[in-house]
């Protein structure tokens, strides 16, 4: 098998260039998501609301993709303010429960004025996966 054929991409209904996830064998791998509504603008809200959205948003291309948030094996997080890591913790804690994967924070200017970006990838052995890939 070529590596072309090993690689699935499932592509973002936003006017963007990128694919929200890349499948690259076992492996799934999302793009940065931000806290955005519909209409691509930014949820208005603090740290954990924004947190609860992105969470939410990574819950959903990860079922998309077959896999789930206890599949999720690193994140990297950017804040706009470090001085919210322990809100943001709060939250994201809520979501991942004791399947807490390897992590990585760092405070960035985000685009649009958002307080979080997550960007995750999650560990989905072809044998697990409901998505056919």
């Amino acid at each position: 098998m070529n590596a072309a054929a090993a690689l699935r991409r499932y592509p973002t209904p936003l006017p963007v260039p990128f694919s929200k996830a890349v499948r690259a064998g076992d492996f799934l791998f999302l793009s940065g998501v931000l806290a955005m509504d519909a209409q691509a603008r930014i949820v208005e809200g603090d740290v954990q609301v924004q947190t609860r959205v992105v969470l939410e948003r990574i819950a959903a291309t990860l079922e998309e993709c077959g896999a789930t948030l206890q599949q999720v094996v690193r994140a990297t997080i950017w804040l706009a303010d470090l001085a919210d890591f322990a809100a943001f913790n709060a939250e994201y804690a809520k979501h991942f429960g004791g399947a807490l994967p390897a992590r990585s924070c760092v405070q960035a200017v985000l685009y649009q004025g958002a307080k979080v970006e997550i960007e995750v990838q999650a560990f989905v052995p072809n044998d697990m996966s409901s998505d056919g890939a």
